[in-house]
């Protein structure tokens, strides 16, 4: 035996991904040292990893990228969109086919695996994604504990029976988690060249988000539209929200199931629909309002993850290219006689949107400030500041 043959090794697994049925996968650790667990599913976009990853939709996650190449354009301060810089929200793991390579971009400022140390997410490469992606399209989105050690000691079965603990994603309220615990104001607008993003100079209405996860950029679009921008935690009364003379209501996006906020979110939004305030959901705001009206929700087989969701506006007839983050959805058929089915997925048909007829609200499940289209979807914020305009009393 030649001495090429005697000094060769097998690289030795530094990371796992434990699913709830017992499935080991090995792989090679990065980002924060340490072990996390949460629900295990895809996501089928090719750019935007650190956009989706500091998505506070994605708390208690592990995002699996279908996509080989992830962290090659670096990242930077920009992209964030927890409202809070510095706080850990969003996916608690990833899971990589490919290593992270050098990174190359004229707007990164720091490798992918040192923000992801930065940020605390543990993560995984060397899987086949492309076969566990299918894995979870043919069994639904596991549980799973993933665990990064550099030296490589794990115990496999203590890790076995903690993933088989965990909760189901049914029945967990997790806007506590990521939403914010003080009112705050909000004034910066989107992002344009060469200048960056923008503030605003003048408002002409007021818009108050109930915060259940917000994103920075569903916060700028709102900015852009000329309207003040104040964000209220998510236990904030109806009476609170009316004091502040909302012009209209945001309800946001957010983790979780839908039905275990509901229990304290769904009477306040059915106290402004009362009152005839303009609103207009996203995501779980959507599922929210649902919910307020006499709809149910119901937990997906997969889920939407995704940049590339095709959307019909069935108010219009156009076909939108959306971002999608839900592990629920609207079950249409317990919608009321007063919501009207506005949009509707492309892949499934599931309901993707909803209007009322009695009172000045509608909402959407997917994510039209993400811009995949780029901007396919951005005419929902002129809608609402539309919907502000013509509720305002005459002067």
């Amino acid at each position: 035996m030649s001495s090429e043959q005697d000094n060769w090794h097998d690289p030795r697994s530094t990371a796992l991904l434990v699913l709830a049925d017992g499935l080991v996968l090995e792989g090679f650790g990065l980002g924060a040292i340490g072990k996390a667990a949460g629900e295990v599913c895809f996501n089928t976009a090719m750019t935007g990893y650190q956009e989706i990853l500091t998505d506070p939709s994605y708390a208690g996650q592990i995002v699996t990228f279908t996509f080989p190449h992830i962290g090659n354009v670096g990242t930077n301060d920009e992209d964030i969109e927890t409202v809070n810089m510095a706080a850990v929200l969003g996916a608690c793991g990833v899971v990589l086919h490919s290593p992270i390579t050098t990174h190359s971009n004229w707007r990164s400022a720091k490798h992918f695996d040192a923000w992801l140390k930065a940020r605390g997410i543990i993560g995984i490469s060397g899987l086949d994604t492309r076969a566990l992606t299918a894995r979870i399209r043919d069994k639904g989105m596991p549980n799973a504990v993933i665990v990064h050690d550099p030296d490589g000691c794990f115990d496999v079965e203590a890790l076995k029976r903690e993933a088989a603990g965990l909760p189901s994603m049914d029945g967990l309220d997790l806007v506590p988690k990521v939403a914010s615990t003080q009112r705050f104001t909000w004034d910066e607008t989107t992002w344009e060249w060469p200048a960056g993003y923008g503030k605003q100079v003048a408002t002409s209405r007021h818009v108050v988000v109930i915060d259940y996860g917000i994103k920075r950029n569903i916060l700028r679009l709102l900015a852009g539209t000329g309207a003040k921008v104040t964000v209220v935690p998510p236990t904030t009364s109806a009476e609170d929200v009316l004091a502040l003379k909302p012009d209209g209501v945001f309800l946001s996006n957010g983790p979780g199931d839908p039905a275990a906020t509901g229990r304290y979110a769904v009477p306040v939004i059915r106290k402004l629909l009362d009152e005839k305030v303009p609103t207009f959901g996203i995501c779980l705001g959507h599922q929210m309002l649902g919910l307020a009206v006499g709809a149910k929700t119901r937990k997906m087989h997969q889920g939407h993850h995704g940049a590339n969701h095709p959307v019909k506006d069935i108010t219009t007839g156009k076909v939108e290219i959306t971002s999608m983050n839900h592990g629920f959805a609207v079950d249409r058929d317990t919608l009321p006689a007063n919501a009207v089915e506005t949009h509707v997925s492309l892949f499934d048909g599931s309901n993707c949107g909803i209007a009322l007829t009695d009172r000045p609200a509608f909402s959407v499940q997917y994510h039209p400030e993400a811009s995949p289209g780029p901007k396919d979807s951005h005419y929902l914020f002129a809608r609402f500041a539309a919907m502000m305009e013509s509720q305002k009393p005459p002067v």
